[in-house]
């Protein structure tokens, strides 16, 4: 991970002292429930607890690693220097390593996930905000990037919150499908170790048993977790153009924040560019470069290997903590967003009343013209606004043929913005409910 795109709430979460805190207390946790089942003595148990406080050494760690090659093996030894050989003895009873492993991720990413929902509530809080503040901001809209007919800032907004909203769900869901814990043993058999382990062990840690595992949890799991966390980087991206258009010197219907004493550019004083919108399609790009890697970390040999080791090892911190950082500077971004409703009218009526065409045209079908000949009709007086310049209602109004269908009454009535901003209490009320 980047210091530069990390938050510490998130980044704890992956330091290695938090890493062997919660194998310790699935270690812990393994040894009461062993206890239970009389399986190793209550004595032994206690003692592992004797270790609660501590502060596990990473040097010692790594360098007990260094010569074990094998870094379970490595914190075991460490926590048998705190809590005594003999009473370490039952420790990792029946386990095997990716009992440890696997579940100690999960807990993680529940952790991650638990902080990115938090995350989204803030993003969704914004969107809802300016959606409010905006519901009657009429723009024009644009397909293929040109405009097409009118809509509302408010529209924009809510489209956002509705996307974003969907993705809260998709990440609960997701939240849920990894938080399973694996304490099966060898192979998953529980040959070794009873399932009242697994299931004492998940309970104390806030997961759910995995219903089978094999030596290691599914990782069709992860592979829908890290899926999700690409699409919800896919709708920041999405936003994130939408806000880079705009802030277009062309277009400049709304812009970053600028802050005082801010620069933007080294040679060009006058700049001011959307670098924080910028930014956050960059940061999508990266934490969509966790999906791949996640769905080929499926197919596993067996009942396991770790060719998915090194890739979580390395895609578990830096999507969680590039995600975590995108949906706060996304967060703040909206809040401050300057937004310039003159200029929406001013794009808006740049190719004079040109955007009412559909109108015009439909209005013609209903006069009993064929939907050929009334498309004809009004494309001809569109293709002299656009190469001439010329007023679209004006040369509607000229045209004889478009006059022995419509009166100029009629024909400037096609011409209210009110009718297209009529419907944009119900989209409201379907986002936003009551």
């Amino acid at each position: 991970m980047i210091p530069r795109y990390a938050r510490k709430e998130m980044v704890d979460i992956w330091e290695p002292a938090t890493k062997f805190k919660i194998w310790y207390e699935i270690e812990a946790h393994a040894c009461d429930a062993q206890a239970e089942l009389g399986v190793i003595p209550k004595a032994n148990a206690e003692a592992v607890w004797k270790a609660k406080d501590v502060a596990f050494d990473v040097a010692r760690i790594d360098e007990i690693e260094a010569v074990t090659k094998h870094d379970v093996i490595a914190f075991l030894t460490h926590l048998a220097e705190h809590i005594g050989s003999e009473e370490a003895r039952f420790v990792h009873q029946g386990m095997t390593s990716s009992d440890v492993l696997d579940t100690t991720l999960n807990v993680q990413l529940t952790r991650a996930s638990d902080i990115l929902l938090k995350d989204m509530d803030r993003v969704l809080a914004a969107l809802k905000t300016r959606a409010m503040e905006h519901k009657y901001t009429v723009r024009i809209g644009r397909s293929h990037g040109i405009h097409a007919e009118p809509t509302t800032m408010g529209l924009t907004f809510a489209r956002f919150y509705a996307e974003m909203d969907r993705n809260r769900t998709r990440l609960i869901a997701a939240r849920d499908e990894v938080s399973t814990g694996a304490i099966s043993g060898a192979v998953g058999t529980f040959a070794n170790i009873d399932p009242h382990v697994e299931e004492h062990v998940c309970k104390m840690m806030g997961l759910k048993p995995e219903p089978i595992s094999t030596q290691v949890i599914p990782r069709d799991r992860h592979a829908m977790f890290f899926a999700t966390l690409g699409v919800i980087a896919s709708s920041i991206e999405n936003i994130a153009t939408e806000i880079r258009h705009m802030q277009r010197t062309e277009v400049l219907e709304a812009e970053e924040f600028f802050s005082p004493g801010q620069k933007g550019s080294s040679a060009m004083p006058h700049k001011r560019n959307p670098v924080l919108s910028e930014n956050l399609c960059g940061l999508a790009r990266l934490i969509r470069s966790a999906v791949t890697p996640a769905l080929e970390d499926v197919a596993l040999w067996h009942e396991r290997d770790i060719s998915h080791s090194s890739v979580e090892r390395g895609i578990g911190p830096d999507a969680t903590v590039h995600l975590d950082f995108a949906l706060n500077r996304l967060a703040g971004l909206l809040e401050k967003l300057v937004i310039y409703p003159e200029n929406m009218l001013k794009n808006l009526n740049k190719f004079k009343g040109l955007v009412m065409s559909q109108r015009v045209l439909l209005a013609l079908t209903q006069k009993g013209v064929s939907r050929e000949d009334a498309y004809r009709l009004v494309q001809r007086n569109a293709m002299k606004v656009w190469e001439h310049g010329a007023d679209f209602r004006t040369e509607l109004e000229s045209d004889p043929d478009v006059l022995k269908a419509m009166s100029k009454e009629e024909i400037e009535e096609k011409f209210d913005l009110g009718y297209h901003t009529k419907h944009v209490d119900t989209i409201f009320r379907r986002v936003f409910g009551e």
